[in-house]
């Protein structure tokens, strides 16, 4: 195996890690300590008293992780107790077992940027779960049903769209339905925009029709391999035979409008027959601001099934029942909310990694499940895709992203160098997006 370059870290003053530790971390922990805040008088009408102390606690905690972060303290274990507390513990020690420092001590602008991101919105976690009453509160919900709210017409044009797609999908022949397929895939590659994290927690909704942008959108796709998806689905649906699946994985990104798009795919891919089977596989805690949980995931079905408009709620309607029927199943597991790049799943989370394996094809979706397929490392622009998953292959995998983070492989020779001298932001503003396919050809 070829070695495998340095972390990304925010030792790299002016990069997006290093602005990203320095501005954008704690401006969604400020926002995270106001939204505590703000439902103060809430937390006293549920729990009296008691409901107020633990506000002042989960604050008082939250503003000693933002100092730590501000002032470059060492990266201290999480005392907590909690399902996962034991493997991020070891995982600290593991990097300060990398450290050249004289303290020994992982701190937050030497250690790698994956690490201390993860670390922080699991610090935030700890800091509400050890302030019970309120420890069920999600201090992010606001924001994704904000999201949600404010995307209201992109989601009906998409509803629309896809209610009358199956109204004539037998029709199709096999190229207008590849062409579907296509359209619906960009769509759900270009929701990837509406990413809260990125934007420090402000708004990010989707107000355009995103269907209508498509044509114009085509230039900014790096990476296309979305043919290689559609030779690899239909041919199973060829060869499928009557009593046999063909099982799609979906590792969800952000919920709101990013998630009625993966929502819109999964459909069409039942409908189509491109598949009989979606997985979706979400986050156990509330991450990166607006990463899917399963309240996320069950509160926007309901929303769209109550939605005040007959193909909104048509999709609503279906989607519930895609779930009680178990076409549609939600899974979560803790593995997706710790700080291993994924190569290391087969050894940290051995049941997901066997579950993986049983897809016929996983498409990953955002910027954390890229920086965590790739290591979130300095690897050249060239180096090929597989090369950078560093062996792991549970099943032929796809991801779809909109670049919000200084990392991408697999391009041509000197292509990434170009936009460099053109866009010195190209790989960071979520203006450029890619289908980057490893499996078979």
């Amino acid at each position: 195996m070829a070695v495998v370059p340095a972390s990304l870290s925010g030792q790299d003053v002016g990069s997006f890690a290093y602005l990203t530790i320095k501005d954008r971390i704690p401006q969604i922990l400020t926002k995270v300590i106001d939204t505590l805040h703000r439902h103060k008088s809430e937390f006293f009408e549920k729990h009296g008293e008691e409901g107020v102390e633990a506000e002042k606690k989960a604050i008082s905690l939250l503003s000693k992780l933002r100092n730590e972060l501000q002032t470059d303290k060492p990266i201290i274990p999480l005392v907590e107790k909690f399902v996962d507390t034991d493997i991020w513990n070891q995982y600290l020690e593991y990097q300060q077992s990398l450290l050249n420092e004289s303290d020994g001590k992982s701190r937050w602008f030497y250690s790698p940027w994956l690490f201390v991101e993860c670390y922080m919105y699991r610090r935030i976690h700890e800091a509400i779960i050890q302030s019970p009453p309120i420890d069920y509160f999600d201090v992010f919900k606001e924001s994704k049903e904000q999201n949600f709210y404010e995307s209201q017409e992109s989601v009906i044009a998409l509803c629309t769209h896809l209610q009358q797609l199956i109204k004539t999908i037998e029709d199709l022949d096999e190229n207008q339905l590849k062409d579907e397929f296509f359209k619906l895939l960009q769509i759900s590659l270009w929701g990837n925009k509406c990413d809260l994290s990125l934007s420090g927690g402000e708004s990010s909704s989707q107000k355009t029709d995103v269907l209508n942008s498509l044509e114009d959108l085509k230039p900014f796709i790096l990476l296309n391999d979305m043919e290689h998806l559609w030779s690899l689905l239909s041919n199973c649906k060829k060869t499928r035979e009557k009593a046999s699946v063909t099982r799609v994985y979906i590792v969800l990104d952000n919920s709101g409008f990013e998630l009625v798009t993966d929502l819109v795919l999964a459909n069409f891919l039942l409908s189509s027959e491109l598949a009989t089977e979606v997985h979706f596989y979400g986050k156990t805690i509330p991450w990166f601001v607006s990463d899917t949980t399963i309240h996320d995931f069950n509160w926007l079905i309901e929303q769209v099934k109550h939605g005040n408009h007959k193909w909104v709620s048509k999709c609503g309607a279906d989607w519930e029942e895609y779930v009680e029927m178990g076409k549609w199943v939600y899974h979560d597991h803790i593995f997706w909310t710790l700080p291993h790049e994924y190569c290391a799943m087969p050894q940290v989370a051995p049941d997901l990694y066997a579950e993986l394996q049983k897809a016929h094809l996983i498409l990953f979706k955002g910027d954390l499940n890229y920086r965590k397929l790739t290591g979130d490392r300095k690897w050249e622009f060239s180096v090929p895709f597989h090369q950078a998953l560093n062996g792991f292959h549970p099943a032929p995998l796809c991801t779809i992203r909109t670049l919000k983070a200084e990392i991408q492989v697999g391009l041509k020779p000197g292509q990434g160098e170009q936009l460099m001298a053109s866009e010195p932001c190209w790989w960071t503003s979520g203006k450029y997006g890619v289908f980057q396919y490893d499996g078979p050809l």
